[in-house]
């Protein structure tokens, strides 16, 4: 017959054993850490592909805040020889998408009464005779801010690993005795496939978490996009306006981090 003393102890050892195992779960059922937003770039497509312009170098000057057009998009200064002993600098405009109808993000800093007109353009320059897929007028906005184009889903859808040249082009007026003046930025967009054990991992995902994923593994638009769309479901959310302002960050764009997302 069992003492008082070990029954005592082995009624401890039950309670212990059965706290462990209902902790179990508790562990794996917990949310992801939080994975920071910060853009690690994938190599550039070599030699001279995805030359293009971004912009921000100088405005027209009836900017508000003396700003230009940017397209919220990496560069990537880089240095190529050409013949033996020349070398020149090239800045490529490049991102990368999972999606077949990504979306763009533009900043556009002049008010809606200097604005005459903007356009959006996307060529498949793939071959030799250069291929509009999508041409739109976009809706000019009442005020300054990023903008966003996105697809139309009537259009052919891109395909993977084939690059893409788009161009965002304004009409301003700066001085109306004048005739008004051309701004555009142009870029490259390349789509691609997700290994499955990403797919797996953005499946799991929360919207914030999967923002981190696609930026540590370079795929630009579907994390700016996704950082977006949550910034404008939740415009006053602190935590999401410090991610916006480190994944600005991470390609040079911080100065953009304060402006208004506009829905138009």
């Amino acid at each position: 017959m069992k003492s008082y003393w070990q029954i005592q102890i082995n009624r401890c050892i039950g309670m212990a054993l059965s706290g462990i195992i209902g902790y179990y779960p508790m562990i794996w059922m917990a949310p992801a850490a939080a994975i920071p937003m910060t853009f690690s770039p994938p190599p550039p497509p070599p030699d001279r592909g995805a030359t293009g312009d971004r912009g921000g170098a100088a405005s027209r000057g009836c900017s508000v805040g003396n700003q230009s057009m940017i397209a919220l998009v990496p560069v990537y200064k880089q240095t190529l020889k050409q013949g033996k002993t020349e070398a020149v600098s090239v800045t490529k405009v490049w991102g990368l998408t999972t999606e077949e109808y990504p979306t763009f993000w533009f900043f556009v800093p002049y008010k809606k009464s200097t604005i005459n007109s903007i356009e959006f353009v996307l060529k498949d320059e793939s071959s030799k005779l250069s291929q509009t897929l999508y041409r739109t007028i976009v809706t000019i906005p009442e005020v300054p801010g990023i903008i966003s184009i996105r697809l139309n889903a009537t259009t052919p859808r891109l395909q993977v690993n084939k690059m893409y040249h788009w161009f965002f082009k304004m009409k301003v007026i700066c001085n109306p005795q004048q005739p008004a003046q051309r701004e555009y930025v142009e870029g490259w967009v390349q789509r691609v496939n997700l290994n499955p054990k990403l797919v797996d991992s953005t499946k799991q995902a929360t919207p914030e978490q999967r923002v981190g994923l696609y930026a540590q593994n370079g795929i630009w638009y579907d994390a700016l996009t996704t950082l977006a769309e949550l910034r404008l479901a939740k415009p006053e959310d602190p935590t999401l306006a410090v991610e916006w302002m480190n994944l600005l960050k991470s390609v040079d764009l911080e100065n953009l981090a304060k402006q208004p997302l506009i829905l138009h």
